[in-house]
């Protein structure tokens, strides 16, 4: 491959051969690259340090753009096609004249080629033999040379590589010099290190003391990950300036700029580097209409091999996607490093909410065990469960049901109290005050963040930033003009005459700098200008009115089709779970029918549990529906800027997604057996299907039942098995379809380099489906913890394994995500704070409604002739007269009991059929329903001064 690369622009038809020597002579001349001497040995270079250099070995690459390669029909060639497309401003401004000339013959061969398809097309460009390719693939050629050469104008050098191990696929590598680096970190504002460092203040006396017993004690928690400076010295940061670059420490220009830095100094010019083929609008639309297959900064090296050069990831690797250190803290600092602030901040955020997880799990393990320790002790359950109680109660469905004894209910009255006690009241307050507590833990420790990594007066690019749709108007032999949306800015790159350059220079950059900084709002999204431009086009038909933006009225179709789809979408939510509750209805009749004894007596928790499993498989089902849902109506809406679009995507999912997965249980704990009515006067469904009602230990066994199968069902197969399986299967299918091309066996043992091995890597998708699962596994900490205490401790089981779950598909699984600079975590913070507000009116109705916690209290101290629960049980129980039943409601066998039933009881507070109001509402009801709202609004006015607020 090193045999016949080229060193520039290879515009000619003559063979590589031929072209080689005046290339490599003009780069050692005229670029004085007098290191390529030594680059020409392969095995100096060790196959360009496996992919992650140029073929000089010299410059590193920075991103890597892949697009499709169509290979000629009679099988591969021999020719190596790997073209270094590099040029200095200088040999490039010496060459303008032959360069536009060569140009526009291109144009005009391509423009041929269009109206005579069966003519050959000579690919002067890639250097390939002269072959017939369709007018699409011409055209996404030229579109590629238009850009790379654009991207040559911005100074950036390129190198291509057609002749891969993966069939069909180009290489286009892409290395960022240092003036350019220097130039995008000044436009971009970026903070980097200078020379002078301060001492941070340590504490003294007994604090101090305490801190470093504190620091000896969890030394061993800590990662093995090297400091490069002292805990208490710190860089004193500036923003970057090239004017002032005597402030930092260029010793090393090599490394003053990470890899992580200059690829996302790259990725903003691909940004904003535009086409005028088909209105192309940078990277972005490139790659959405074929032109580009995919762009990715590459990894830092190899995790796997013994012999791999020490490197960030291998680091990472090793001491943080590694299940044997899940005990251990997560290196923040070497992830912000090498994937930079954003992603950095949600892995700071998710190892604050695991650590805050330990003392919720300990407090919800103190409560479940304080349920098990009383259950002996429990009077209505004791009451329950006596053998000699005979109380009989009326049938649980019409027709097909009988009378049944209340004793037959002792094992769900023993099971309700492990989550039925006064513990739990004391755990519902204690999970509120933990949500607070954790939303401002949070809020120190992103301040603590945002210090340490010189992101205090950082301002997001959407409020202030530099004007960066800048493309070169003018280039000379020494200067290049740039234009800024209205502000020019002359660009020197050669000072003669000593210090008279020099000064000209530095004084008319301060000068354009003062104007070109101007407020603006992040870059527009390829989509958006667009549908601007399309809207310009068609309006400039009729009149030379210029259109800048959408309006209201251009979105209203998106926003109605919008508001239509969500409705709908909860709509099907809604009737989903109503045909969850047709299915409980009907096979609980179903098996009460059964001859089978042992089916009749596990009627209730078969239909519970088959029920909760069904939830949860169209829970997870729905969950991907609802995502592309989402993702569909953002696009429709056309949002102007990334931020845009994500912050409306974040919110449409979330909606659909809580809905999905709380509606059943939101159904149980506040509307179940609530719709019932009386006996002789039931509430049904389609005239047949009678409402459900609750055990007699109550909804919040059910609810139990639910909420652990939804929460244990979603963090076993959505979180982590589809975490696990659905990369791995789709790395395999892209690895399988690249070996269905026509090279031989030996070729493929041969080691990839680094570029290729990381296309077969999954494209990083953004941070919004980790937040969203770990939203609503919070929903589910929070929202019913009353009816789950366990609930915690299986959110931080599950967490454990989560961080080094994404720790290993983050550094292993998928492409280097681009870094993105950010202070905070956004809108997820807003929604956490909304559910952590939410929770406290949920469990305050939880505990008054769904428990029995308010009617026991009430009874206790107000019908309780002696202080107890003594009584209790047939206190909450009414009667009714059996003859009262309407026509063909009757129980199925009268004398299932082996006696004659006249008065059967079933659980209300009503009036009994001796009273002169029989059936109607007794007053115990409304004391209790009084005490019971009291409760929520006391609950809520005590969270409201000691919590969030």
């Amino acid at each position: 491959m090193t045999e016949e690369a080229e060193v520039g622009v290879d515009l000619s038809p003559t063979s590589g051969s031929e072209q080689q020597a005046p290339h490599f002579l003009q780069d050692v001349i005229f670029h004085g690259k007098f290191k390529l001497l030594k680059s020409l040995t392969p095995e100096e270079n060790t196959q360009c340090q496996h992919g992650l250099y140029f073929h000089d070995g010299q410059r590193r690459v920075d991103y890597v753009l892949t697009y499709h390669v169509k290979k000629p029909a009679t099988g591969r060639t021999s020719r190596q096609s790997t073209h270094l497309l590099t040029e200095n401003a200088v040999a490039r401004s010496l060459r303008r004249g032959r360069n536009e000339h060569l140009r526009h013959h291109k144009k005009q061969k391509a423009r041929d080629s269009s109206t005579l398809p069966s003519s050959p097309v000579a690919d002067v460009e890639l250097g390939c033999p002269a072959e017939t390719v369709n007018g699409q693939e011409d055209h996404k050629m030229f579109r590629r040379e238009e850009f790379e050469g654009k991207l040559r104008d911005m100074g950036l050098e390129l190198e291509k590589d057609e002749d891969t191990k993966i069939a069909g696929v180009g290489f286009v590598k892409i290395h960022a010099p240092w003036n350019i680096l220097c130039r995008e970190a000044e436009l971009m504002k970026l903070k980097m290190p200078t020379k002078k460092v301060y001492e941070v203040k340590q504490l003294s006396g007994v604090v101090e003391k305490i801190s470093s017993l504190i620091s000896k004690v969890v030394e061993p928690l800590h990662p093995h990950v090297e400091e490069h400076q002292p805990k208490n010295i710190k860089h004193l940061s500036h923003t970057f300036s090239r004017e002032k670059q005597h402030l930092f420490d260029l010793s090393d220009k090599d490394y003053f700029f990470d890899s992580k830095t200059k690829s996302s100094i790259v990725f903003e010019i691909l940004k904003r580097t535009k086409c005028k083929a088909k209105y192309s609008m940078g990277i972005t639309s490139l790659l959405g209409s074929g032109v580009y297959t995919a762009a990715y900064p590459l990894h830092d090296g190899d995790i796997n091999e013994e012999s791999a050069v020490p490197n960030d990831r291998k680091l990472l690797y090793e001491e943080w996607a590694n299940y044997s250190v899940f005990y251990k803290y997560q290196p923040i600092g070497l992830i912000r490093k090498y994937f930079g602030e954003k992603i950095g901040l949600y892995f700071a955020w998710l190892g604050l909410y695991t650590q805050m997880l330990i003392p919720a799990s300990l407090v919800g393990v103190i409560v479940f065990l304080y349920g098990c320790a009383t259950v002996d002790d429990n009077l209505p359950s004791m009451e329950i469960c006596h053998p000699k109680n005979n109380i009989t109660m009326c049938p649980l469905c019409d027709r097909v049901c009988s009378y049944w004894k209340l004793s037959t209910a002792c094992g769900t009255a023993r099971a309700s109290h492990l989550f039925d006690n006064p513990a739990t009241v004391f755990f519902s307050i204690f999970m509120a005050l933990w949500a607070a507590m954790f939303m401002e833990h949070w809020k120190r420790r992103q301040m603590r963040l945002n210090y340490e990594w010189d992101l205090t007066g950082f301002e997001d690019e959407e409020h202030f930033c530099c004007c960066c749709c800048c493309q070169p108007l003018i280039i000379t032999h020494h200067t290049r003009l740039w234009y800024f949306k209205g502000y020019w800015q002359l660009e020197s790159f050669f000072y003669l005459h000593g210090a008279h350059i020099h000064q000209f220079h530095l004084c008319f950059t301060v000068a354009v700098r003062h104007l070109c900084l101007c407020p603006s709002q992040d870059h527009p999204r390829a989509e958006y200008e667009f549908r601007v431009m399309q809207k310009t086009l068609s309006k400039d038909q009729k009149s030379h009115h210029k259109i800048e933006k959408l309006t209201c009225r251009d979105r209203l179709p998106a926003y109605m089709t919008n508001i239509v789809m969500m409705l709908l979408m909860i709509g099907v939510t809604f009737a989903i779970v109503f045909g969850v509750i047709l299915y409980r209805i009907s096979t609980k009749a179903a098996l009460h029918m059964s001859s089978n004894p042992v089916t009749r007596s596990h009627v209730q928790l078969t239909v519970k549990t088959t029920a909760a499993i069904i939830n949860l498989v169209v829970i997870l089902i729905l969950d991907e529906v609802y995502g592309a849902v989402a993702r569909w109506l953002t696009v429709l809406e056309v949002p102007k800027t990334d931020k845009s679009f994500e912050e409306r995507l974040i919110f449409k999912t979330f909606i659909l997604k809580f809905v999905n997965a709380f509606t059943p249980i939101i159904y149980i704990a506040f509307f179940r057996g609530r719709l019932v009515g009386r006996p002789g006067s039931y509430l049904y469904v389609f005239e047949s299907y009678r409402m459900e009602e609750c055990a007699h230990g109550g909804c919040l066994m059910e609810l139990c039942i639910q909420l652990s199968i939804t929460m244990l069902g979603k963090q076993l197969i959505q979180n982590n098995l589809f975490e696990i399986g659905v990369p791995k299967l789709k790395k395999l299918i892209r690895y399988i379809r690249s070996k269905q091309g026509a090279f031989q066996e030996e070729e493929r043992q041969k080691k990839l380099q680094r570029y290729e091995t990381d296309h077969f890597l999954e494209p990083f998708a953004g941070l919004t489906p980790e937040y969203m699962e770990m939203i609503i596994q919070f929903g589910f900490v929070t929202l019913f913890v009353a009816s789950f205490p366990l609930a915690p401790l299986f959110a931080l089981l599950n967490n454990i394994i989560e961080i080094r779950l994404d720790a290993k598909k983050f550094v292993s699984e998928l492409r280097r995500p681009v870094a993105a600079r950010a202070k905070d975590i956004g809108i997820w913070y807003n929604l956490l704070r909304g559910v952590a507000n939410v929770a406290v009116i949920i469990n305050a109705f939880v505990i008054s409604f769904t428990s029995d916690f308010i009617p026991r209290m009430v009874y206790q101290y107000m019908y309780s002739p002696d202080g107890s629960m003594h009584g209790f049980v047939n206190h909450t129980l009414s009667y009714f007269n059996v003859s009262h039943f309407q026509e063909g409601k009757e129980a199925r066998d009268p004398l299932h009991l082996g006696y004659h039933v006249e008065m059967c009881r079933y659980k209300d507070y009503r009036e009994p059929p001796w009273s002169a109001t029989p059936y109607e509402i007794s007053k115990e009801f409304w004391a209790v329903l009084a005490v019971r709202l009291a409760f929520v609004i006391v609950f809520q006015g005590n969270h409201s001064r000691y919590g969030l607020q």
